[in-house]
């Protein structure tokens, strides 16, 4: 079989969880307030391609992102997750710790080509101070891509058109 028959078979609409994992963004969330600018950007390039999701708002809290990922990948309706936030080296920043304590396998390609694209194309080396990654927890693809609203179009660029085929993957 041919790579793009291959591709030709993964599936074409996916539901993906999607966490915002900021103190910030989940305060103002509790007064009211959606300042989620990154979630929002990931599920407006999700549903321009078709694709479904939920996002939820968590604080960088160890016991809520695992609770919520773990959630997610039990959910047979989640084809993939992807978090945005707590990707750094601040001591707040949980979010790689946690994902990558769950994974069974790790996809290092896309964090490093991440890290690549944001110091040649934009921001020079603070690009090297994000811990982005991605992986396999069970059947699951989970993505954990900075805060920045500028990351995130850059890595969703990467994500979505290798999505469908790393989820018929992930589910062999």
């Amino acid at each position: 079989m041919s790579a793009v028959e291959h591709k030709e078979r993964a599936p074409k609409r996916l539901h993906v969880g999607v966490i915002t994992v900021s103190d910030s963004r989940a305060a103002a969330m509790k007064e009211g307030r959606d300042e989620d600018i990154s979630g929002r950007v990931i599920e407006e390039e999700l549903a321009k391609e078709g694709h479904s999701s939920d996002r939820t708002i968590l604080f960088d809290e160890e016991d809520e992102i695992k609770g919520k990922i773990e959630e997610l990948v039990s959910n047979p309706e989640v084809d993939a997750i992807i978090t945005t936030g707590g990707t750094g080296i601040a001591r707040r920043d949980r979010t790689v710790d946690v994902a990558c304590s769950l994974l069974d396998k790790e996809l290092p390609g896309f964090g490093e080509t991440l890290r690549r694209i944001g110091y040649e194309e934009h921001i020079g080396g603070p690009a090297l101070l994000t811990r982005a990654t991605a992986g396999i927890i069970g059947r699951v693809p989970i993505f954990c891509l900075p805060g920045a609203p500028n990351s995130v179009r850059v890595a969703m660029k990467l994500i979505l058109p290798e999505l469908p085929h790393v989820v018929k993957h992930a589910c062999e």
